[in-house]
């Protein structure tokens, strides 16, 4: 089956039978992996189309474009909407209403996320997460992809709502003193498994009980435990930027606590399920996107 053909079979597939169907026979059912996200195929919503409205508005009401919607669901391929872009939407219609913009394709076997990242123009990192950090599912979600019905597919736009972050305003540096990187952000190799995976941040090595500092003024968004990250301090920057401080072994602040540059945020811990066999502070920075909050190669931002 050729790719466009296989595409199309897929989101058949998913307007004919549902996502609960769908993932109940593959990969992608399991759930994620603890501290990721909840995979984009178990995030689909259906929508009854009422009166008055159109595809157009539709889409708009779910921060998506018209073609992710055809996309999703075959009933729309036929006749004038596929081809001519009609905003014609049938009362009573239950559509399939993805949680970003992107396509549904099969990972042929063998292939890796690299490989899939490459052919869709997408980055791996965001394809990972967006896909619930799962290691080898079948059947996934590719974001910012646009469906067409020559089998084509464009890069999708951001939503009109989307700024672009403004770098510049963070800057910073999460220790008292430069730490020695136990493990880099990118694909790694896990040193206690052996296995490859995508590591969203930078392990800086420190002694437990280390004071952990926040790298910019910011509002505490999240201070708690959660999954693998153990004790984790996660802070809204200006310009859609955001750091975060996992395997603490204390926290010193609370959500909605407004902070500045250099304030105390809690302590180095081993909380967690942390990668380095060595006590560190595990640092993230995310931007804010169409696909969420993305993790960025920390190493921009960090500046003692």
């Amino acid at each position: 089956m050729t790719s466009p053909f296989r595409q199309l079979f897929l989101c058949s597939l998913v307007s004919a039978l549902g996502l609960v169907s769908i993932l109940a026979n593959t990969n992608s059912a399991n759930a994620a992996v603890s501290g990721c996200p909840t995979p984009a195929l178990s995030r689909f919503q259906r929508h009854k189309v009422v009166r008055g409205e159109t595809l157009e508005s539709i889409a708009q009401r779910y921060n998506l474009i018209p073609t992710t919607i055809i996309g999703m669901n075959p009933a729309l391929q036929n006749g004038a909407i596929a081809a001519a872009g009609s905003s014609y939407v049938a009362v009573g219609s239950v559509l399939q209403i993805p949680p970003y913009n992107g396509v549904v394709v099969e990972v042929p076997r063998g292939e890796t996320w690299r490989q899939v990242a490459a052919k869709y123009k997408v980055r791996a990192d965001s394809l990972f997460e967006v896909n619930g950090c799962q290691q080898d599912p079948r059947i996934v979600f590719v974001p910012g992809v646009n469906w067409s019905p020559n089998g084509v597919v464009t890069k999708s736009p951001l939503p009109t709502n989307t700024g672009t972050p403004n770098r510049a305003s963070l800057s910073g540096y999460p220790l008292a003193q430069v730490a020695t990187i136990g493990l880099a952000y990118g694909w790694q190799i896990n040193p206690a498994t052996g296995e490859v995976f995508f590591h969203s941040g930078v392990d800086l090595l420190a002694p437990v009980g280390t004071d952990v500092l926040a790298i910019a003024s910011g509002t505490v968004a999240f201070a708690n435990d959660q999954g693998s990250y153990g004790k984790l301090v996660i802070i809204n920057h200006s310009g859609g930027l955001q750091s975060r401080y996992a395997q603490l072994d204390s926290i010193k602040v609370t959500v909605g606590q407004q902070v500045k540059k250099g304030d105390l945020l809690g302590t180095v811990g081993t909380s967690g399920k942390p990668t380095s066999t060595q006590p560190h502070l595990h640092f993230e920075v995310r931007s804010s996107s169409s696909l969420g909050w993305v993790a960025e190669d920390p190493k921009g931002y960090l500046k003692k």
